[in-house]
This record gives structure tokens, sequence and C-alpha cells, in this order.
């Protein structure tokens, strides 16, 4: 079991390192802990057993060590590390994203499946809700509210998508997400599009859907293509 001698000394030989000094100024010291400078004397030099909690409190953070550890509890160590982590370093501030283009605003589902001109559509349609802009959405894009289920994990009820309408078919290849109309539904629907040889097939992004491949047919159009995801937190 070691001393208050033993833990004084070392916390000094600590400060003095830490602080790249060479001698000790016990008359600070004794000022800053209210007390005199041969009770500092007789800390070191072992005539004290022990101190009272408040000399113990102002001696330990003078010299920057845990006061627990000098009152000579051995769970503690001398300096209390934890505090020293560093977090790592997962986004680069000088990497900011400038906001370019306008507000993009937020239909129905109903209205992104009409098959009326997109430019009719968002002039008509009356609009609640508007989503940061991205250059993505192109001059005529707007943001739709996922719903359901299907396109879990990557997608949740509520997260808003931002959809470009003016993408042309030939553009688009396997594994782009789409929004897609069908004549005869009053919605439009959110899936992964798959491209084999002239076949183009629809997929949940959720494995435990049911229809798990839907193959598109004549009487189906694009919608447009999702390119940004914006999720309240």
């Amino acid at each position: 079991m070691s001393t208050l001698e033993d833990r004084i000394n070392q916390a000094i030989s600590h400060f003095l390192t830490k602080n790249k000094l060479k001698k000790l100024d016990r008359a600070s010291m004794a000022k800053y802990c209210g007390a005199s400078v041969a009770a500092v004397g007789q800390w070191i030099n072992g005539k004290t057993g022990s101190l009272d909690s408040l000399k113990n409190a102002k001696a330990a953070q003078y010299l920057g060590v845990n006061p627990y550890w000098l009152a000579g509890d051995t769970k503690y160590n001398m300096v209390d590390t934890s505090g020293d982590k560093k977090l790592d370093n997962n986004i680069d501030l000088s990497q900011k994203i400038a906001l370019e283009g306008h507000p993009v605003p937020v239909i129905s589902w109903v209205a992104a499946g009409s098959f009326g001109d997109i430019e009719t559509v968002l002039r008509d349609v009356e609009v609640e809700e508007y989503l940061p802009p991205i250059k993505e959405c192109g001059k005529n894009g707007y943001g739709l509210v996922v719903v359901g289920n299907s396109m879990k994990p990557d997608f949740k009820p509520g997260d808003r998508i931002y959809v470009n309408p003016d993408i042309q078919t030939f553009d688009l290849q396997t594994d782009d997400l789409v929004i897609i109309a069908c004549s005869g539904e009053t919605e439009a629907t959110f899936k992964k599009l798959i491209i084999e040889g002239g076949d183009k097939y629809l997929q949940p992004l959720n494995p435990n859907w049911p229809d798990q491949i839907i193959k598109l047919t004549e009487d189906c159009r694009l919608v447009g293509k999702v390119v940004g995801l914006y999720r309240k937190i």
C-alpha cells in the first residue's frame, strides 16, 4: 500500500513533466490548496499521513491527478485517461455540400402515378412540403414519402426520396431505383430495376417481401429515377 508521501511525490513528478518544469513552486501550490508552505512540505516529506477531503481535492486538481487515487483508493489510476480518447475523424469539414437549385416539392403517390405531363402535374398539385435542393433531381424533380416496408432496410416508412422524372428509359441500368406507374393502378410504385435482355423486372429490397420479381408489362411506364434520400432524425 502506497503512502501519501509516495503518491504526492509521484503526482509532483507527473506535474513537472507535463508542464516542463524543473521544480515545484510550493508557495503557489500552498496558496491554491489553502494551506501553508510548511504544510505542503510536510505532505512531501511524509510527515502527514492523509489529507482532509478539501485539501486532497485541491492538491489533486493543482497537480492534475485523480483525487480518489491521491486519497489512496487503489481502484483508480493516478491520471484519468478516459477524457484523452480522441473521436474518430469520420467527416471532412472542409468538404461542405453546397445546396444548389430550388426546393424540391413533395407530392403524393397518386400524383406521381398520373399519366399527365410532369410539368403540368407539378403546376397543378398542392404542395405542403419541400425538401432541400439537390442538383441530381433536375429542373422537374420532386419528392415522395416512402410508405410500406417493401424497400426496407434501405428505405423506411417516412423517408423522403428524390425523384428525377427526366431520366430516359435507355439510360437506366440494372439495380437502378425507379418509380413506375402502370395502367389501371391509382398510385406509382418504388422498386429496384432488373434488366435481362429485352425484359425488365421490378424487385423489392426487402428479402422477406412476398412478390420478389415482378415483370414489367407494356402498360407500365417509367415515372422517374430515385436519385437521393432525405431522412429526418
